[in-house]
């Protein structure tokens, strides 16, 4: 039977972790996904996991052990944030290319400088590219569904990629809610035993990892890393039903909140969809035909089913709570590239939000439905690109 627990996203992370019960764990301690190692490593010493817990020198140093770990045969997990994430860029990219199935969770935090501990997104999209499946979680209840279908996802023989579980620094991380933690044998049950493939340690069968491959084989290497990141598509969708079927909560590749007859929606990433769905909720008792999607898998990114969702809308705002200097925000990109045929095409327009943990508050969500109200009444944006809740601004 589940237990009904008051506990920390970070907490919840642990126990997700002590449950899958990972051979290795490597890491290094950065904020605010501190306590998600600190309290493995006490499960660790009180004989609770099986787990090797490696103590590392850096970040990249806690990748490069991940990847060593699962090479040899190993189901291998870790957690970092920011300048950690971005310490391992060089690592991320060696451990999708390797298909190895590592487990990470990454708790949002902006990178430098200035100096900030806060959330904001762009650690986890500036690696959005590196061939990681990506998963987002509204609250501490969904970040520990989301790591409890992680390995299960990762390890399908159709996938076998890594894949980072991601929430939103001291918003969820550090937050105590009331959530529902699984029966321990649950959820190995539903996970399985780890199946190494290739492994190192298989002294019948050797094999090399980290071989050159030159012009003649590189780009076939990559049409498989794509087609194994495109399978993960049904893969999630598959895993995410039998979780449903389980344990009683439904995930899908993204939620729909009252889309059904919304003229003007709102597409947003993470914690603060819980705080648009009280706005979308007092506005429709107002009579506004308003709505949310928010994303839970960001990568694949699931263009055709996006695009059916938000078919009937006709305005839509894209909160974007990290940037790219230079360019639109990384999910309006994604929302504007689905719904480029879109027939006839939805105005849409970026905002971005929320940068090294600046709050937005509901009066700052109404005004974003207001501004979208004006644009539908004179079919027209002022400005396709701006920030939000800037003092002064």
């Amino acid at each position: 039977m589940p237990t009904t627990k008051a506990i920390t996203g970070n907490g919840a992370m642990a126990q997700a972790m002590r449950q899958i019960n990972p051979d290795v764990v490597a890491a290094f301690p950065i904020t605010p996904s501190t306590q998600i190692i600190e309290d493995f490593a006490e499960f660790v010493a009180d004989g609770e996991v099986n787990t090797e817990l490696i103590t590392v020198e850096s970040e990249h140093s806690a990748m490069s052990a991940c990847i060593g770990a699962s090479a040899a045969g190993g189901r291998v997990m870790t957690a970092t944030s920011a300048n950690g994430l971005a310490l391992m860029w060089e690592m991320l990219y060696i451990a999708a290319s390797m298909r190895q199935p590592v487990l990470m969770s990454v708790v949002n935090r902006a990178l430098s400088a200035p100096i900030n501990i806060h959330c904001d997104h762009n650690d986890s999209m500036g690696a959005r590219d590196a061939g990681w499946i990506q998963i987002y979680a509204e609250n501490n209840q969904e970040a520990y569904d989301n790591m409890i279908m992680a390995p299960a996802i990762a390890e399908h023989m159709d996938v076998r990629l890594p894949l980072m579980v991601c929430l939103d620094g001291f918003i969820i991380s550090h937050s105590i809610e009331t959530m529902e933690l699984e029966d321990d044998q649950k959820v190995r049950d539903f996970i399985g035993q780890y199946q190494g493939q290739n492994t190192l340690l298989d002294n019948e069968h050797p094999v090399t990892w980290g071989a050159l491959g030159l012009h003649d084989y590189y780009i076939e290497f990559k049409r498989g890393q794509q087609m194994a990141i495109q399978n993960a598509k049904a893969v999630i969708q598959d895993v995410s039903e039998r979780f449903g079927q389980q344990f009683g909560r439904k995930y899908d590749l993204f939620e729909s909140y009252r889309l059904d007859d919304a003229e003007r929606v709102i597409v947003a990433i993470n914690s603060v969809a819980g705080e648009i769905k009280e706005v979308v909720d007092a506005l429709r008792d107002e009579g506004e035909k308003v709505g949310l999607l928010k994303i839970r898998v960001f990568r694949p990114f699931p263009y055709a089913e996006i695009a059916e969702a938000l078919k009937d809308v006709k305005v839509i705002t894209v909160l974007d709570r990290s940037t790219s200097m230079g360019a639109y925000g990384p999910l309006f990109g994604e929302i504007r590239t689905a719904l480029y045929d879109a027939n006839p095409r939805p105005l849409i327009y970026n905002r971005t939000f929320g940068l090294g943990g600046r709050e937005l508050f509901p009066d700052d969500i109404r005004e974003v439905f207001a501004e979208s109200k004006r644009y539908l009444e004179s079919g027209k944006i002022e400005k396709l690109f701006d920030f939000l809740n800037v003092r002064g601004g």
